[in-house]
């Protein structure tokens, strides 16, 4: 069982990276093999329009991105986070997104795969959920399996939206140090990976 991450944030070893590696550490305790991916460490270069992809699943464009979609190719499950920087997913993560187009316009090479997924905000109800909506879509579009992480108990969130807002006060947002300090992107990320972990269990037996 292999399960990547593939952090779309700007800022290597950050607060989404560290959301992604609460999710691969809570899959690897369940016997998954994990990689976590920095898009800012790689030369992805834009998707230019030029459509040798619609008649076969190959693109002109030698880069990074080669070796990633391999890795993708190979994984089992595939995590996708990403800053909400204004109301959306970075522009690295567009990038990324648009570059998988060879693995979807001629046939869906990565269907029945295990998709998940997370964002990274300042601000609570800023644009977090719009983000999620768009990483999302992106397994969606891929026909993988999406999981909804849901710890036990309360329903605590309707997906994973870490934040370093920690309320307000005389008008102003409070701020944390890191999204360590999250009482709900913690568990949902934790959750993320065991339900992963646990649905690609049951698609293998």
């Amino acid at each position: 069982m292999k399960i990547l991450a593939i952090n779309g944030s700007h800022r290597a070893g950050q607060n989404t990276a560290f959301l992604l590696n609460l999710a691969l550490e809570e899959a690897k305790a369940k016997g998954a093999e994990t990689e976590l991916v920095e898009l800012s460490e790689l030369n992805i270069e834009y998707c230019n329009g030029c459509n040798r992809c619609l008649g076969k699943p190959v693109c002109p464009i030698s880069d990074d991105m080669d070796e990633l979609k391999e890795k993708m190719l190979e994984a089992d499950g595939i995590i996708l986070g990403s800053p909400d920087y204004f109301g959306n997913v970075t522009a690295r993560t567009k990038c990324f997104i648009d570059r998988t187009r060879p693995l979807h316009m001629v046939e869906n090479q990565l269907k029945g795969k295990v998709g998940g997924f997370l964002t990274m905000a300042g601000l609570d109800n800023c644009g977090a959920e719009a983000t999620n909506h768009v990483l999302e879509n992106f397994f969606t579009t891929h026909e993988m399996l999406v999981v909804h992480p849901r710890p036990a108990g309360p329903v605590i969130g309707s997906g994973i939206t870490g934040s370093l807002m920690a309320g307000m006060k005389d008008g102003k947002p409070r701020w944390r140090r890191s999204v360590e300090e999250d009482p709900i992107a913690v568990p949902m990320a934790k959750q993320l990976g065991r339900d992963m972990a646990d649905l690609i269990a049951r698609l293998h037996a």
